[in-house]
Formats: C-alpha cells, sequence, structure tokens
C-alpha cells in the first residue's frame, strides 16, 4: 500500500533562470538535475530539477541496498523485486493511474540509472572482462521536492510530496524553505574549473578497425545483422562534476541532459536519444540510426541532413532497430495497439544529424513500470539485431565492461508517468577519473574507416569539454 496518496503541495516561482537552478540546485546534496536545452520542441518541454534525497536504492550484481538515513538494509536474489515494492509503495509509475490533469511528467518519485551492466541480470550473457567502474549496476534516489520547468509556457513550479509519512505541516516548512533558497538575492557562484590531462583511447585505431572487421564476419554468417561496437576515452586529474556538466550543456544542448552528483561519483549526459517514456497506459521509444556530422555552412549542413535522409545503409539500419523495438513494446502491450507513428525524421543536435523513429503502443492492464523494463532493456539501438546475440559479440569484442554507458538515465513519477534517455553523450566522473564511450551500429556494407570517423564525431563535444574548450577563462 501507497503511504502517501494525496496531492502534492506546490507554487509557482518567481523568475528563475535555468543556470541559476542548475548552479544553486546543483550545489546542495546529491542533486539530480534532468535537463533539456531549447529548440526540441515536445520531447523537450519539460526540465526537472531536485536535490537532498530522503533514501537510496543501488543494485551490485545479485545484491542490493536500501539506505534511508542512518537506517541501512540489504538482500540478494530477485533485485528488481525490491525495487518493485519501491514503486509500489510510493504510488510511482502506476500505468492504471490516469495523469494528473495540466501536471508536468513529474515532479517527485526515484530519480536514478540502470547500467548496462545490469543487462545480464535479466538475460543469461557472458562477461569476460572484469568491472572497473565504481558506479553501481542500478541506483535510484527518492526526491520529495522537485522543481519543474515548462519551456512551452516558462512556468516555473516547486512541488513537495510527503512520501515518508512526516504530515502536512512538515511539507509545507520544506516547501517554504526550499522557495526562499531558491527565490534570494544574489548569484550562486560557479564552480572551480576542471583542470583534466590528455584525453586517451583504451583502443588504438587498428584495434577498433579489426573489432569492425569481425562483426562484418558475423554479419556475413547470419550470426546478426547489426551489432553496435564502441570504444572508450578516459582523462585523469581534478575533475569539478558540475564544472563539467555546465561546459557540456553550453557546448551540447540535447532534449535528455542529466547531471546525477554523490560522493565522488558523478554522471554527466547529454543525451540526444528517448529510450521510452510512460504517461498513463501509454508507452513510446524513439531509437536513433544513422549519423552525419554538422556542416560548416548551412549549405553545408543540409547537403549532409538531405544525404543521411537518402541514404539506404542508414535507413536500413534504423529499420531493423525498429523491427526489434516493436518485438519488445509487444511484450507489454495490448495486441495490436504497438505501431510505428513516425518511420523516420532528422533530428539535428549541434555536432550532429540523426535519423530517428517513433514506436509506440498501449500498455497492458497488468503491464507495471519493472515489465517495462525487463521487455525493453537495453535499448535496442545501442546493442543490434537480434538482440541477445548482439551482445554476446559485443562482449566478446569490446575490451572493457560499458558501466552505465548504453544504459538509461531517468524517473519514475507519479499519475503512470516514466521517461529514460540512453545513455549516450556521457561522461562518468569517478575520483580523480572521467571517461565516456561513444560507437556505431555495424551493418553488412558498413566501411571499418568511416564507423571509426562516426565514434569521433560523436565523442567530440566530450572531448572538447574535458579539454577545457567552453570553460570560463
Amino acid at each position: 500500500m501507497a503511504i502517501a496518496s494525496q496531492i502534492p503541495l506546490h507554487c509557482r516561482l518567481s523568475d528563475c533562470s535555468a543556470e541559476r537552478l542548475a548552479l544553486l540546485i546543483g550545489s546542495w546534496s546529491q542533486p539530480a538535475l534532468l535537463e533539456s536545452g531549447p529548440g526540441f520542441g515536445e520531447a523537450g518541454r519539460w526540465s526537472f530539477y531536485t536535490a537532498r534525497p530522503r533514501l537510496v536504492f543501488e543494485v551490485n550484481g545479485d545484491c542490493w541496498t536500501l539506505r534511508t538515513g542512518s537506517d541501512l538494509q540489504s538482500g540478494q536474489g530477485d533485485v528488481l523485486q525490491p525495487l518493485e515494492m519501491l514503486l509500489n509503495r510510493f504510488d510511482l509509475a502506476d500505468p492504471a493511474t490516469d495523469p494528473e490533469a495540466g501536471a508536468p511528467p513529474f515532479h517527485g518519485g526515484l530519480v536514478g540509472f540502470i547500467g548496462y551492466d545490469f543487462a545480464p541480470r535479466l538475460e543469461r550473457l557472458p562477461r569476460h572482462a572484469a568491472p572497473e567502474s565504481r558506479m553501481a549496476d542500478l541506483r535510484f534516489v527518492l526526491y520529495d521536492t522537485v522543481v519543474t520547468v515548462d519551456h512551452a509556457t516558462g512556468a516555473l513550479d516547486l512541488w513537495a510530496h510527503d512520501f515518508l509519512g512526516e504530515g502536512d505541516a512538515a511539507r509545507a516548512r520544506r516547501l517554504e524553505a526550499w522557495r526562499s533558497e531558491l527565490e534570494g538575492p544574489g548569484t550562486p557562484p560557479r564552480p572551480r574549473p576542471s583542470v583534466l590531462g590528455p584525453v586517451q583511447g583504451d583502443v588504438a585505431r587498428g584495434d577498433y578497425l579489426e573489432a569492425v572487421g569481425r562483426v562484418l564476419e558475423y554479419i556475413a554468417a547470419g550470426d546478426v545483422f547489426q551489432i553496435n561496437l564502441s570504444q572508450r576515452f578516459v582523462a585523469r586529474g581534478a575533475p569539478e562534476p558540475l564544472d563539467l556538466y555546465l561546459r557540456l550543456k553550453a557546448r551540447s544542448p540535447a532534449p535528455f541532459a542529466a547531471y546525477l552528483q554523490w560522493d565522488d561519483l558523478a554522471v554527466i549526459s547529454a543525451s540526444p536519444e528517448w529510450f521510452y517514456q510512460t504517461r498513463g497506459d501509454r508507452l513510446i521509444t524513439k531509437p536513433i540510426k544513422g549519423t552525419r556530422p554538422r556542416g560548416k555552412t548551412v549549405e553545408e549542413d543540409l547537403r549532409l541532413a538531405q544525404e543521411l535522409a537518402a541514404s539506404e545503409k542508414d535507413r536500413a539500419e534504423l529499420t531493423m532497430i525498429v523491427d526489434l523495438e516493436r518485438n519488445d513494446l509487444g511484450r507489454v502491450c495490448r495486441f495490436g495497439s504497438v505501431q510505428v507513428s513516425e518511420p523516420l525524421t532528422i533530428e539535428s543536435f549541434a555536432q550532429v544529424h540523426h535519423l530517428v523513429a517513433t514506436v509506440e503502443g498501449q500498455l497492458r492492464a497488468d503491464a507495471g513500470p519493472i515489465d517495462v523494463v525487463r521487455a525493453l532493456f537495453p535499448g535496442g539501438s545501442i546493442t543490434g539485431a537480434p538482440k541477445i546475440r548482439a551482445m554476446e559479440i559485443i562482449d566478446e569484442l569490446e575490451p572493457t565492461r560499458r558501466s552505465l554507458y548504453t544504459g538509461a538515465i531517468g524517473y519514475f513519477g507519479r499519475g503512470g508517468s516514466s521517461g529514460f534517455n540512453i545513455a549516450i553523450r556521457t561522461l562518468l566522473v569517478e575520483g580523480d577519473q572521467v571517461s565516456y564511450q561513444v560507437g556505431g551500429g555495424i551493418v553488412a556494407d558498413s566501411s571499418p574507416e568511416a564507423e571509426y570517423r562516426e565514434t569521433l564525431d560523436k565523442g567530440r563535444a566530450l572531448r572538447e569539454v574535458l579539454e577545457g574548450e567552453g570553460a570560463d577563462r
């Protein structure tokens, strides 16, 4: 039974810029910023800012922990079961619940991530590389106070829930304390600049080209139709996570950016890809396949976008993943409701153009949020097709584990609402190390050299941020 089902308190905030919200809330305890950049339409309509969590749920392997204040619980086994219990306890992301009229899709609940390395908990998959990352396989944090920004109307609202049963008076005091801090005078100080050494790849160019060749052999043998193959880059020094996030956000605006920070760890994402979203009983996924760099002139930019739209190779890649996603949605949606509402569109970002499709369906009445995770995770656009065999080959050919990369970052909220990006264009900060991975979809007519260049195009903004471009000097 849910602890609290009452409507949350909320109030309208006076004008407060996105930069102020990021600087202020980003400096509080365990912040979670889910932001959209300008110009992304309905997909980028909302931004959410929160911090000061009430509980933390983490999974590593088959072990889980739940920390509430000083209380610590732990267990092992089916680690999604205790997460499902939390969702039920707090009345989060129930597909049978109608969305609240006029409310943003998220204004309190669980925020966190599911790492790609969680996939072996869902399928029987090999793992030849030893774990290197200190990131949990899965981490969700309960936030009861959230600022929402509606980019369509400019409205800023502050929301306060009583998830832990502390009473209306405590909730009202918390709402007023947050409002006082957010509307207070002065400008929050900017974080100190990060100082990092050179960015170095884990895979030599020749080794990446050789791995692409092996993928082409698997495709020719009929094992798979497509594989997403990636490589990792690392820099070390003195990173300041909020500084890196602000720089990346300025350099590479994205509809599904994210900043999560705790201890000496941080997740910094400028993802262009929507993994899935639910609102009520509607489930939508928007896979990306096909990439071209942005042009240096308007004419060159238009030519590259048109070239991508006309590319038989890239269109075939997207079609294969759309078929995979239709099958995945069919596992949790009502029979006959899954449809491809947009088979192909061009979406343009700061560094690249992408081909994007939209697949949606109506959730079955008995399908809850954990059922959706089991059915869809990880996203097919960043594994390949067929998915399980693709992940087996990825494990064979990539020398390191992916950790969070190509997992998902997002939220479980009330009113049948959940939303997750695909964790690409994402920096992981672990102590003195910052890393990122970039990859591309390999198909039968792929050119190894072109695929290698595509990974560099996708990672350009991340490299430039780590090398100090975009910093205030």
